[in-house]
This record gives structure tokens, sequence and C-alpha cells, in this order.
């Protein structure tokens, strides 16, 4: 998957989170929020392999 694909998606994700939290829906909020955090391209994200780092 390309990064910009990942990260579009992160940012829809928080978008409608914020959203979600504004309307009063605090678990789905901080949830989609969490997710956003977790595709997104920077940080940690699901989509990234483990690797191992030699030692």
């Amino acid at each position: 998957m390309s990064s910009t694909l990942l990260w579009i998606i992160a940012v829809i994700l928080a978008i409608v989170g914020i959203v979600q939290l504004l309307q009063g829906q605090i678990l789905l909020g901080i949830a989609l929020i969490v997710v956003a955090c977790l595709v997104g391209p920077g940080g940690y994200s699901i989509f990234r392999g483990r690797t191992r780092h030699p030692v």
C-alpha cells in the first residue's frame, strides 16, 4: 500500500472521530482517532511489517 493512501485514510478516520466527539459519542470518537493513529504511515503503523534491526 502506498503511504499516501494510508495517510489519506488516517486523516479521514481522524476527522470522522473528531466529528463523533463533537456529536457526543465519546467512545466511538476516541476509537476512530486511535485507529487513525495506527493506520497512518507516520509513527506506529499496523501495516508496517516487523523488521529486525541488525545487532
